[in-house]
């Protein structure tokens, strides 16, 4: 292990500490947006019917919330010290972008959520219904601007639009087009679908686990029949979003395009095949053990049969990305993709049986399911990024000329710490939801502490207040011989 960091350079270092922080940040957001939305409509059902049901899943579900909430903010921060130690160059040349959308970020987006997150969490019995409805709209609200702002910085530096370099550094002529660049509609809409289905993932599997445990209580059934039917509804859609996204960046980013599908060099005129799997080999400048089908990638990727699409080689070589990685991590991304649109079907089936909550095979597809939406958000994070390189800011600023000037040893140092900490902190945090999640919705309860039986002088003053502190040890069973 040792060797292997050391024979990386500080420039590599840098990358995969960058990767490494990113990906555990993602996941946090991701099921925030997610997470946001299911709650405004679990709040809106219960006013608009007053069943029970829907405030107690309500109550159940606002907990995850607040835990994953300080989860996302705690590592997000550390994505912004980021920007100006280990990348002081691109803060420098392209803070005159960056700076003020991510500025834009926390004034608009992180305000909401934080003016709030504490009448959403704790008002229930405080404010009226409608005011509290309307903190919880607000703080899903926050969730999507946040997205917003997210996601045009980092669709800018995909496909850079409505600036000048003047004087070595980026300066905004065009505000609009510089939010609304060519990708950033595309990657916005791909990239809030994938929370809602990946929070629908793992509403429906903590749904399942308790069904196939017996526990089939109308909350139990009203969860896992809601999150059936966002995946089943959602699922097309978002195959239909990323078709639009692909074909957007073939238009913009050819050379992602070619190392994402392995095609090394291909004759204007003829169809292109998709390569289903093989192994491209960056050295040797071909995919290895291809298995294609006819056509099908010319009708994909550009609707015609025809359609031709530029391979590697119509690139300089240090202008191609890692193939051999984004081959593989866009193929993960697109086969989760497909299983879970024929669980939703599959579901749809079922329903129609009257056998979605009694499917044993089923109830155990859903729940292995579970995770899948959020590993194919990390896929498809790896694929857009890894694919962008080796620029920055794509086609201005190459990632190598980004990079701070650090010694491999304060970089190396850096990332184990990193390693050792975000394993620690959010690991242990991770587990704490899959326990809460575990004990399931406490029905006709209320959820919610009476103002009556809560001293004032103890009410919940932080968003993981909220959570109680009793676990059902027993859903947990020790394995056997110990």
């Amino acid at each position: 292990m040792i060797t292997t960091v050391s024979a990386l350079s500080a420039f590599e270092l840098a990358r995969i500490q960058f990767g490494f922080t990113v990906s555990f940040h993602i996941i946090f957001p991701a099921i925030t947006i997610g997470l946001g939305t299911y709650l405004v409509v679990l709040e809106g059902l219960w006013l608009a019917t007053k069943k029970v049901v829907y405030r107690d899943l309500y109550h159940f579900w606002s907990k995850a919330f607040a835990i994953n909430f300080g989860m996302g903010v705690v590592s997000g921060v550390v994505m912004a010290y980021q920007f100006g130690t280990n990348w002081s160059h691109f803060t420098a040349f392209a803070g005159g972008v960056t700076g003020p959308l991510l500025t834009y970020e926390v004034l608009t987006a992180f305000f909401l959520e934080a003016g709030f997150l504490g009448v959403m969490l704790f008002g229930w019995n405080k404010v009226g219904p409608g005011l509290h409805f309307f903190a919880t709209i607000m703080v899903s609200l926050g969730t999507l601007v946040s997205a917003n702002w997210i996601l045009a910085s980092n669709s800018w530096m995909q496909t850079p639009a409505g600036f000048q370099v003047i004087d070595g550094r980026v300066v905004p002529v065009d505000w609009l087009a510089v939010i609304l660049n060519p990708s950033f509609p595309y990657r916005l809409a791909h990239m809030v679908i994938a929370s809602q289905l990946a929070v629908g993932l793992f509403v429906g599997a903590s749904a399942a686990w308790h069904l196939l445990r017996g526990r089939s209580t109308p909350a139990i059934r009203t969860m896992f029949s809601m999150a059936m039917w966002l995946i089943a509804v959602l699922a097309p859609i978002q195959i239909l979003a990323g078709d639009q996204h692909g074909l957007n960046t073939l238009k913009y980013q050819p050379a992602k395009i070619a190392a994402i599908e392995g095609h090394w060099q291909n004759t204007p005129g003829e169809s292109v095949p998709l390569i289903l799997f093989g192994w491209p080999d960056m050295a040797a400048e071909t995919t290895r053990f291809a298995v294609e089908v006819p056509y099908l990638g010319s009708l994909i990727l550009t609707h015609e049969l025809n359609g031709h699409i530029p391979g590697l080689k119509e690139f300089p070589p240090g202008d191609r990305p890692n193939s051999t990685i984004i081959f593989w991590t866009f193929r993960l991304m697109v086969g989760l993709g497909l299983l879970m649109l024929a669980l939703g079907l599959w579901s749809l089936w079922l329903r129609w049986k009257h056998d979605l909550f009694s499917s044993q095979l089923f109830l155990r597809a859903a729940l292995l399911m579970g995770p899948t939406g959020l590993l194919a958000i990390l896929a498809g994070w790896l694929t857009t990024e890894i694919g962008r390189q080796p620029w920055v800011v794509y086609g201005v600023m190459r990632t190598a000329d980004a990079v701070s000037n650090h010694s491999v040893l304060a970089l190396s140092t850096t990332l184990a710490a990193f390693v050792i900490v975000y394993f620690a902190v959010f690991g242990t945090g991770i587990v704490y939801i899959l326990k809460v999640v575990a004990q399931g919705p406490d029905e006709g309860g209320g959820g919610h502490q009476p103002d009556a039986d809560v001293d004032p002088h103890l009410r919940p003053a932080r968003p993981l207040s909220a959570v109680e502190e009793k676990i059902d040890a027993s859903a947990f069973p020790a394995p056997q011989g110990e």
